[in-house]
C-alpha cells in the first residue's frame, strides 16, 4: 500500500536554536517547507556531510577553523502534516 498523505508522518527534523526566534528548522526544501527525514541516521548523514563541507572549506583556506568544527544543529523528532509544517513533541508547529 502507498503512504497516504493526509495523515501526519513521523520522522525528524534538524533544527538550531538562535537568538531572536529560538529553536527554528535549519534547513528548507525547494517549496519554503521544513526539510523532513524519514529516520534518525538519515538526519544524522546530513548533519555529517554539511560538518565535511565545512572541514574541506577550512582545509581550502575558506573558513575559520571554529566555524567548520561548531555543530549547532540537533534532531528532534516531528510529525509532518499533510501541507509539510512539522510539528515537535512539545507542539511546537513550524511552516
Amino acid at each position: 500500500m502507498g503512504n497516504d498523505d493526509s495523515q501526519p508522518r513521523q520522522g525528524y527534523a534538524i533544527f538550531i536554536d538562535t537568538l531572536f526566534e529560538g529553536r527554528v528548522p535549519l534547513w528548507r526544501d525547494g517549496d519554503n517547507k521544513p526539510c523532513f527525514y524519514e529516520t534518525q541516521n538519515e538526519a544524522e548523514r546530513e548533519i555529517a556531510e554539511d560538518l565535511i563541507q565545512r572541514l574541506q572549506d577550512f582545509l581550502k583556506g575558506e573558513r575559520e577553523f571554529e566555524e567548520a568544527m561548531t555543530v549547532e544543529e540537533f534532531i528532534l523528532p516531528v510529525d509532518r502534516l499533510p501541507d509539510g509544517s512539522v510539528v515537535t513533541e512539545d507542539g511546537g508547529r513550524f511552516h
